[in-house]
């Protein structure tokens, strides 16, 4: 029988019986305001804001308004089918949780990833886990118990420390390299800039750097002894500005499922699918990295045609069940949220995650059987309509 995610409501309200109220906000506006009032200035600042004037990252959020699902009755939606075949794997739906690279902030212990990794294992939702970590990426993996979780690739300028940074991810069991390819170079983000904060300057969220014997061998001293130093070192080996010439040896690390992430031009789409990759991520950093830029779901259905089969991961811009729900009908085989699940990370580490999850499941759910949609597969582009 398929998993009723809508349960989570009759959860809620039979609790609501005696007397207990839900812990974490029900909507996302309340989530985002509390979240704010639980973060450090400068962390919430670096997690909420985008690129510029954040045109972009507010445009992401408005493209969904703009499509609507057409209600299909008589069709008797008693039970909803929301897993996915991807890469192999079956999974229990969906949900992806996108990679954050301050994760690790957001959790009051200073310790997000894991708590993070945690949510995954609860909820079978997948994690894919930033190079940037507050702990070392075979500890995530740990606690992700058996729910599948991808390792996220900052491609550094020294071909061996990413060589083994992928080495390092399949020996810890995760199930998949996503090669993000619009964040070699920051963005301008006025926010970050205004209370003068990059956490990676300041040594947070470097775990997997300082921790690597590859890293390490070119430094003079441990990082624990001369954080400086380290810090410097990162700063010169974090982001390699790839080109096409770069893919077949990003292919010939690994033998995983290897995605690339932040494709939006579909002649990109096609030379990435010719040359080799398993998947393509349709993405524009939530808008944290250049402003001025279409909103991703506007891309995303001519991703989706020149994939010619490949998945299609998708986020940017997901703030509910229902902005997943239309993504997926627009193409995408799987949807990744990013700040929302942040935000319950920071009012209720992992338990604050899983909320946020089962809200986001339990909305698709029961849109899918309000509307008339029983399976994944019965949410094409004919049943969305523009909106005015």
């Amino acid at each position: 029988m398929a998993q009723s995610y809508g349960s989570y409501q009759e959860e809620i309200y039979l609790r609501a019986l005696g007397g207990v109220l839900p812990e974490f906000p029900m909507e996302h506006g309340e989530l985002e305001e509390r979240a704010r009032a639980a973060l450090p200035p400068s962390v919430w600042s670096y997690v909420a804001g985008g690129a510029g004037d954040e045109q972009t990252q507010r445009a992401n959020v408005d493209a969904f308004g703009r499509w609507g699902l057409m209600p299909r009755m008589f069709v008797g939606a008693k039970e909803r089918d929301l897993p996915v075949e991807l890469f192999g794997m079956r999974l229990p739906s969906p949900l992806l949780m996108a990679p954050i690279g301050v994760i690790g902030l957001c959790a009051q212990d200073g310790h997000g990833d894991l708590a993070t990794a945690r949510a995954a294992a609860r909820t079978g939702v997948p994690m894919i886990a930033s190079t940037l970590s507050a702990d070392p990426m075979e500890d995530v993996a740990a606690a992700l118990g058996d729910t599948p979780g991808f390792f996220q690739l900052y491609t550094p300028t020294d071909r061996d420390l990413a060589a083994h940074f992928v080495q390092r991810a399949k020996r810890a069991g995760f199930r998949g390299i996503v090669v993000t390819l619009d964040t070699w170079v920051t963005g301008w983000r006025p926010r970050d800039l205004s209370t003068g904060n990059f956490p990676q300057l300041r040594g947070h969220c470097l775990a997997n750097y300082f921790g690597d014997p590859v890293f390490r061998a070119g430094l003079e001293r441990a990082p624990e002894e001369d954080l400086g130093a380290a810090v410097l070192r990162w700063t010169q080996v974090f982001g390699a500005p790839l080109t096409w010439d770069d893919l077949p040896w990003l292919r010939s690390l690994t033998d995983l499922p290897l995605i690339v992430k932040g494709l939006c031009h579909p002649e990109d789409v096609r030379r990435a699918r010719d040359g080799g990759v398993d998947g393509v991520y349709c993405s524009n950093h939530g808008g944290r990295q250049a402003n001025g830029g279409l909103p991703a779901l506007d891309v995303l259905p001519g991703v989706v045609e020149a994939a010619g089969g490949l998945p299609v991961l998708f986020d940017s811009g997901v703030r509910s069940g229902a902005d997943a729900v239309k993504a997926l009908a627009l193409g995408a085989s799987a949807v990744g949220i990013g700040r929302p699940y942040a935000y319950g990370l920071a009012l209720g580490g992992t338990d604050g995650a899983v909320h946020v999850l089962r809200t986001l499941l339990a909305e698709a759910d029961l849109i899918m059987a309000v509307d008339g949609y029983p399976t994944l597969a019965d949410l094409v582009p004919e049943a969305l309509r523009r909106v005015g």
